[in-house]
């Protein structure tokens, strides 16, 4: 099942919501409960197949491990 972000129309409340690809069930606000909602756009993390793709904490975080920063404490 997809997981989608909503946004209410009502009470601008952001969530998300795990909704079936082929479902029609209307998706209510969990704040409010209205059905004024629409689908948010949102951003997802891939990452690919080299060095220069893996996760901050697979290459030492933001400052690639040195010593002196908050990352790496």
């Amino acid at each position: 099942m997809p997981l989608y972000e909503y946004v209410c129309g009502s009470c601008a409340e952001r969530f998300e919501q795990l909704v079936r690809s082929a479902s029609t069930t209307q998706v209510a606000c969990p704040r409010c409960g209205s059905a004024n909602v629409q689908k948010a756009v949102s951003t997802f993390a891939s990452f690919g197949s080299g060095a220069d793709s893996l996760p901050m904490a697979a290459s030492g975080g933001c400052c690639g491990g040195a010593g002196g920063c908050a990352c790496s404490r």
